[in-house]
């Protein structure tokens, strides 16, 4: 369990992270609209889950930080207003085509 959340709930909220990049692919969301499009499956879940499962998925390789060019400096910008974008293994992951035990519910 992690932070209150148990092992299954984890595994469907990056799931459901996934998907929502999937629909709008190759075209970004920003975290904010990321946990808008959560809170209706998830009430209860907070922007900080958001964030660490954003920051996971990213070091997996299944989603990507992406700059605007009004960012003078990427790394300034508050959580919330930050873009990302599914990469092409995670377009691979959210059609299935390569598994993750990580991922994968039970």
């Amino acid at each position: 369990m992690a932070n209150g959340r148990d092992t299954k709930e984890i595994k469907r909220i990056r799931n459901e992270l996934v998907v929502a990049l999937k629909v709008v692919y190759p075209a970004a969301l920003q975290s904010e609209q990321l946990l808008r499009s959560l809170l209706v499956l998830f009430p209860t879940l907070e922007f900080e889950q958001v964030k660490r499962d954003c920051h996971y998925l990213t070091e997996k390789g299944y989603i990507e930080r992406v700059s605007t060019d009004s960012e003078s400096d990427a790394s300034l910008t508050p959580w919330r207003r930050r873009w990302f974008r599914l990469t092409a293994r995670g377009m691979e992951l959210a059609d299935q085509c390569i598994h993750d035990p990580a991922l994968e519910e039970s």
